[in-house]
């Protein structure tokens, strides 16, 4: 949760922009009132007509434009993420900037086909009547993003409902409103028309309020499971369909047969990348019995090989929090666990000499699910580490949450390795690495239980923002339809008849049938005169 710091000048609000690395105010940012937000909805509104009309082709150059000024500016890019969010240089260049061009430079292309017509062949009645799906664009969708991954997150959802041809008012988080000032200069520089993308800064309350109500017609949110159901309860009034990518407590099973040194160093990647703030980091990690104290030794040593600091700094691996309330959640958690009996293998404390929301990559053994740090999302650079002795007690312990977006399994055996893969309640497991399907753009980026409803990135996620509309078109014309007026007792025969004959299994039942039709025709003069009238 974010401790927003607001100024009041003369009236009007502005967000304190600080650099969580060194305390500094990098800007003060307007915020926007109710007023504000519902007239960039409105102008959303208005600019979808043009915008929807236009030929995919003509919406994905503009789009493939603002991919070519990504890569023109990946350097001013990369060093405001890490301004404004603190994570190191590398983590803004690949995990954010990269992701955004990948999704650009392929669904440009790929999403053709995605928004084409398509036929639904018919069984029943396929000589008289065709069905086709038309996908059609939603009208104005709502982006509401976090501040981990500031420039990836928005971009996916925004990129899909442009290609689409939604509008957008894009809400970045108020941790990095600066980035999302950029990524709306980015594609005003592409071309894209006036009112296409809407960026507003504001608090999140009116956002919920705003956002969550027509004219807006879809709502892909990316944040904490709690603001998550809030966001779903206002769209559930409104009957406004969510995209919702909430938290996570992903959990890491490492089998005895595991390659020893690769399992160890993505336990404490996966663990620690943007200083553990990744809805998809290893937040508990399961480790076999007989691999348990050499490979705990590991990844101790490993995890004080880190080096914190300031993320502008060419040789730093991990930067600062975000803000002091996430540095306050590590610190409880970490803290409950101690009490509880937990032990800290390595890390534990603030960094006091470095002037930001410093926090030591931190190892916790002697942990058990009764504790904080084991059942609740921390978001933070704590990697709480558990021994098990069988395939189905890891099993059970890695299910044994309310959510469900990522895991990762462990094993030289690829065999093993998927069929526990299929056992774990997530919507991402990988086997052999752990966090990085983010960047396979093609893949889906879902959660299950309460990491979230509807998918992100994938052909499954741009469709997301189109809606199937169905068309059925009579190809045979008929005055009289074999359902419509008048019933009889004949009709009710027929249809009867008609179904025992297409749906019962056997020749013998069939030819019964077949049977009764032929003498109801040779005998029952008003079921020919109805049959004569379906014409």
């Amino acid at each position: 949760m974010s401790m927003l710091k607001i100024e009041q000048e003369n009236g009007k609000g502005y967000i304190i922009d600080i650099n969580p690395a060194t305390l500094e105010v990098i800007d003060k940012v307007p915020l926007e009132d109710e007023s504000e937000v519902a007239k960039k909805v409105e102008r959303a509104k208005v600019a979808f007509e043009n915008w929807s009309q236009l030929d995919f082709e003509d919406r994905a150059e503009i789009v493939s434009r603002a991919g070519q000024i990504i890569l023109d500016e990946i350097d001013e890019i990369a060093d405001l993420i890490t301004t404004e969010q603190g994570k190191p240089l590398v983590e803004a260049i690949t995990a954010d900037i990269m992701v955004a061009v990948d999704i650009i430079a392929l669904y440009s292309k790929r999403g053709k086909k995605l928004i084409q017509e398509y036929e639904i062949p018919l069984h029943l009645f396929k000589f008289v009547k065709k069905s086709k799906i038309v996908p059609r664009p939603l009208g104005v969708v709502a982006v509401i993003s976090p501040w981990n991954y500031p420039f990836a997150i928005p971009m996916s959802g925004i990129v899909f409902a442009l290609l689409a041809g939604n509008t957008v008012v894009f809400k970045p988080a108020s941790d990095t409103p600066l980035i999302g000032l950029k990524i709306k200069e980015i594609f005003d520089k592409a071309g894209l028309p006036d009112g296409v993308l809407q960026v507003t800064i504001t608090r999140g309350a009116v956002a919920e309020r705003v956002l969550c109500a027509p004219p807006i017609r879809k709502v892909i949110f990316t944040g904490s499971t709690e603001v998550g159901k809030r966001i779903i309860k206002r769209c559930a009034d409104n009957i406004i369909p969510v995209v919702a990518e909430l938290g996570g407590k992903d959990p890491m099973i490492v089998f005895d047969d595991a390659d020893f040194d690769m399992a160890v160093k993505g336990a404490v990647w996966g663990a620690f990348t943007n200083a553990g703030q990744v809805c998809a980091s290893v937040e508990r990690l399961y480790v076999h019995k007989k691999i348990a104290k050499d490979f705990i030794d590991a990844v101790v040593e490993e995890t004080r090989k880190i080096r914190v600091g300031n993320g502008k700094s060419p040789d730093v691996d991990m930067g600062p929090l975000v803000n002091e309330s996430q540095l306050k959640t590590v610190q409880e958690h970490v803290m409950e666990a101690i009490e509880k009996g937990a032990r800290v293998l390595a890390g534990g404390v603030r960094r006091e000499d470095l002037k930001g929301y410093f926090y030591e990559p931190t190892v916790l053994v002697d942990v058990n699910h009764s504790m904080t740090c084991v059942r609740e999302e921390t978001f933070g650079p704590t990697l709480p580490i558990m021994v098990f002795e069988t395939e189905e007690e890891a099993i059970r312990l890695a299910n044994d949450t309310k959510y469900g977006l990522t895991a990762s399994v462990w094993t030289r055996d690829l065999k093993r390795g998927e069929r526990v893969a299929k056992k774990i309640e997530a919507g991402s497991v990988l086997v052999n690495d752990h966090a990085m399907s983010y960047g396979l753009v093609e893949t889906p980026w879902q959660g299950m239980k309460e990491s979230g409803i509807g998918r992100s990135h994938s052909d499954d996620g741009f469709k997301e923002f189109l809606f199937p509309q169905h068309i059925n078109v009579e190809q045979i014309s008929l005055k009289n339809k074999p359902w419509g007026y008048p019933y009889s007792k004949e009709k009710y025969e027929l249809f009867a008849m008609a179904q025992r004959l297409v749906f019962k299994k056997g020749l013998m039942p069939k030819a019964s049938e077949i049977y009764k039709l032929v003498n109801e025709l040779r005998t029952n003069e008003n079921f020919r005169n109805m049959l004569k009238n379906l014409r």
